[in-house]
């Protein structure tokens, strides 16, 4: 693997723990500190019961959720805009939710470029959602974010 390839599969792994943390801290109502440290102590690269959770681009990982937190509504904002009427943001899969917020985070940010993070966010949903239609879904969602947000970029 190349030092470029082992970047990227940090960056991936960043912004797939940075979607579960997301989650867990609208599921579950812990704090932003209390979930970031779960990670780091517990996930991030870390070995439970025999199995190894990958290493991660730690700072990539609390920049966006300290970002989708901080600019919580700002975010939903913009996702709310990419969405039909009928379903807002409110209304969707608390996953969704959480992948909208990470990767809104990103694309607020404005480092990465756009195609970069819709690509590697609809990998994340065809993850959490392998015989769906979510990631045609946040394909478009975030489409439609980046194109609203970062319209220089296409």
């Amino acid at each position: 693997m190349t030092r470029a390839d082992a970047r990227r599969a940090l960056r991936s792994a960043a912004r797939f723990y940075a979607v579960q943390a997301l989650f867990q801290m609208e599921s579950s109502g812990q704090s932003v500190d209390a979930v970031r440290q779960e990670f780091e102590t517990h996930r991030i690269g870390a070995e439970a019961e025999g199995e190894a959770w990958v290493e991660a681009d730690l700072p990539l990982f609390r920049k966006l959720v300290e970002m989708a937190v901080d600019r919580q509504a700002a975010i939903d904002q913009l996702t709310d805009r990419a969405l039909v009427a009928k379903w807002p943001i409110a209304r969707i899969d608390p996953t969704l939710r959480a992948l909208f917020r990470a990767a809104g985070a990103e694309l607020v940010d404005g480092d990465t470029p756009p195609r970069v993070v819709i690509t590697e966010f609809v990998q994340i949903a065809q993850a959490f959602f392998p015989e769906g239609r979510e990631p045609k879904f946040v394909n478009a969602v975030l489409d439609h974010m980046a194109r609203e947000q970062r319209p220089e970029a296409f």
